[in-house]
């Protein structure tokens, strides 16, 4: 794997090899299949098999001899550790028997307390399985959809269509607005009581990433900026989104709530975060990481130890 410089995001820099020059290798993947080298992590219900308590969650993983499978239906992940992986829906109604394996638990619990590649590797499964689950018909001719290239490519049926889709990403910014000595932080009304984010949302098409934090913005919360600095990104894999992440500083502090996505916006200075006025995301998320980025530039001592130490 090659490795950046700058450190990474959750569920992002994994250490795994994704083998894409062996996907259309039909006769390799069938054998590895069928020997003892292969790995498959099943996903039942949006939940991934896991093995420990959800305060120190493993993957789980069975043998094809466990769970025969062909190789229409599973996904290759690639080699991890020194396992290669595959992912598989499981399509029962009923959670499946494979209590002495693990137990099904949501990549959203039990996430922020994993390794952080075994982590990444089930966030790349379960972005890969919803999108194979929302594509099974062609969006063209309405025929049922073939697994083709190791999971990676769904193919019409249809050969007077013969349309292929591909995996996507939906790019969405999040951003941390600032003027200098506080910061803007929203929040809806179904999170929990005190809890306050960066404002985020979905690129439209005809604009820049730029420009997204703009409208965003102001759409969210009625404040205009007026620049905007790239800081980094994260695979967010609730289905299928790329944080692209910005601090971005405000022109103007009024707050008005325009298009009523969040039930309130307000500012916030460094001592009110110190002294855990409020709830932020997990320190796993990149609204974590820009507020900190902010946070620390300034302060006595690290965001990471005013929270640890608040929540104690």
């Amino acid at each position: 794997m090659i490795r950046l410089r700058q450190p990474h995001n959750f569920y992002a820099g994994n250490d795994f090899n994704r083998l894409a020059e062996r996907r259309q290798d039909a006769a390799w993947l069938n054998a590895l299949l069928a020997s003892g080298e292969a790995s498959l992590l099943p996903m039942w219900r949006d939940r991934h098999l896991i093995t420990g308590s959800v305060n120190a969650p493993n993957i789980a993983w069975l043998s094809p001899q466990t769970l025969p499978v062909t190789t229409e239906e599973v996904v290759l992940l690639g080699e991890f550790r020194g396992r290669y992986y595959f992912a598989v829906q499981l399509a029962a109604d009923r959670e499946p028997a494979l209590h002495a394996h693990g137990e099904f638990h949501d990549l959203r619990a039990v996430g922020g307390q994993m390794d952080r590649d075994e982590a990444g590797l089930l966030g790349y499964a379960r972005a890969l399985l919803l999108w194979r689950d929302k594509h099974r018909f062609c969006g063209r001719c309405g025929s049922p959809t073939q697994s083709i290239d190791a999971g990676h490519v769904l193919r019409c049926s249809n050969a007077h269509c013969n349309l292929m889709q591909f995996p996507r990403l939906d790019p969405a910014i999040i951003v941390l607005v600032t003027d200098g000595e506080r910061v803007l932080l929203g929040r809806q009304a179904a999170w929990p009581a005190g809890r306050y984010s960066t404002l985020a949302g979905y690129v439209e098409w005809a604009e820049s990433i730029e420009e997204a934090v703009v409208r965003e913005v102001h759409e969210e919360s009625g404040v205009v900026v007026d620049a905007v600095e790239y800081h980094s990104s994260q695979p967010w894999p609730f289905p299928s989104s790329l944080m692209l992440g910005f601090i971005a500083h405000a022109a103007s502090t009024d707050i008005q709530l325009n298009d009523h996505e969040l039930e309130e916006a307000r500012w916030f200075t460094r001592e009110q975060l110190a002294r855990g006025d409020l709830l932020l995301s997990s320190i796993q998320s990149i609204s974590f990481r820009l507020i900190e980025h902010w946070y620390d530039q300034d302060a006595p001592r690290p965001l990471r130890e005013e929270v640890m130490r608040t929540q104690r």
